[in-house]
């Protein structure tokens, strides 16, 4: 085994039990959850969503270093549509669909009215399959507002990775004011 300390399994989904915000990920990172057993802890991506979380009230601290830190999230809960590293950290479609059923369970056990964030496209498609709605159902679009069928609203964003962040694709304020937009209570 390469790194015998990493978590690498499955990384459960963290954050508030009631949220009023679902946040649905991509995968785990090689070195970040798949590290950590956290969702966005130890990765580039992690470093704005925290952040951002931060400035809005809707967490207690900026940074998420370790599945055993005092981070606590406020009425959000974040989770991936891929629970395992995946090859080349792209996931391929069996994988994706493969476990969509916790994703599923994970949706229906959220409070009727909590709002999702899907960050990319590959997670706004699981979220689609959750609800059994085919993929051309909800087109994705940066900051897109859709309504699913049980009357929650899926918001859109894309992925706070390093690559949109670098080339300016997701800016920092435009990270935020999805994130304001989809967390208002």
């Amino acid at each position: 085994m390469e790194h015998p300390d990493y978590h690498a399994a499955p990384v459960p989904a963290f954050g508030d039990e009631q949220p009023h915000l679902l946040i649905v990920g991509l995968a785990p990172g090689m070195h970040g959850a798949n590290r950590s057993g956290r969702p966005f802890t130890g990765d580039f991506a992690g470093i704005l969503l925290y952040q951002t979380l931060f400035d809005l009230g809707l967490s207690n601290q900026p940074t998420s270093d370790s599945a055993d830190d005092a981070l606590k999230l406020n009425g959000v809960r974040i989770s991936n549509a891929v629970k395992c590293l995946p090859p080349q950290n792209k996931p391929e479609t069996s994988e994706i669909k493969q476990c969509n059923s916790f994703l599923k369970h994970e949706i229906a056990a959220l409070p009727s009215d909590c709002k999702l964030l899907a960050l990319g496209k590959i997670a706004h498609d699981a979220v689609l399959r959750a609800y059994d709605l085919k993929l051309s159902a909800l087109k994705f679009a940066h900051a897109a507002k859709h309504r699913l069928p049980d009357g929650r609203t899926l918001f859109d964003s894309y992925h706070c990775s390093r690559y949109n962040q670098n080339t300016r694709r997701l800016t920092g304020a435009m990270f935020y004011s999805i994130l304001e937009r989809s967390g208002k209570l």
